[in-house]
């Protein structure tokens, strides 16, 4: 008897409890680096990043990130150096079916100590030293997205009279009779 009212003390202590949040996946992309900042110049430490899915803003939703970023202590500031990978689920322009489209990208930014230092990008280290990387992952990944993204180089598309996805199906449909206007451009083209 006693043992089981320790048992409901303890289940009663533990829901007692104060939760604790479940930290969101973008703040993965949120580094400590304070601990480089009183380091030697050359001093450098790597992160690596092995996410199943992150949401960056509303424009942007990836899946298996996966990379490293590598802080290096300069004199100036924080180098920061971050190779990525990720995938992103698209719409083909052609065939309009989803399709998973593999994104890669690699990018070096400084973060100063002081806004005299500072590059173009003026990024400076936080005085928390905790940096997050979220908007420039966002940004550069972006820029990775092809303007005409395909499910595959050599996607056929939809047919123009059906609509049927010709990676799918063949149509076997007669030639649509030439605009009356377009017929003497036709002819020229037969004569070639």
């Amino acid at each position: 008897m006693e043992l089981c009212y320790n048992l409901n003390q303890l289940i009663t202590g533990l829901l007692a409890l104060p939760s604790q949040p479940v930290p969101h996946p973008s703040d993965q992309l949120r580094l400590n680096v304070g601990f480089l900042i009183n380091q030697s110049v050359g001093s450098s430490r790597d992160f690596a990043f092995d996410i199943p899915e992150l949401h960056l803003d509303s424009d942007l939703d990836l899946h298996n990130l996966t990379g490293t970023a590598k802080f290096t202590r300069t004199a100036q500031g924080l180098l920061a150096q971050v190779k990525l990978q990720a995938v992103l689920e698209t719409e083909c322009v052609r065939c309009l079916t989803r399709s998973q489209l593999p994104l890669s990208t690699e990018f070096t930014e400084l973060y100063a100590f002081s806004p005299n230092s500072a590059t173009d990008s003026e990024l400076l280290v936080p005085e928390t030293a905790q940096i997050f990387l979220g908007p420039l992952v966002r940004e550069y990944m972006l820029l990775d997205i092809p303007i005409s993204p395909l499910c595959r180089p050599d996607c056929k598309g939809l047919c123009p009279i059906c609509g049927e996805n010709q990676n799918e199906t063949t149509c076997h449909h007669e030639d649509e009779a030439t605009d009356p206007r377009l017929s003497v451009l036709k002819s020229l083209l037969d004569k070639e």
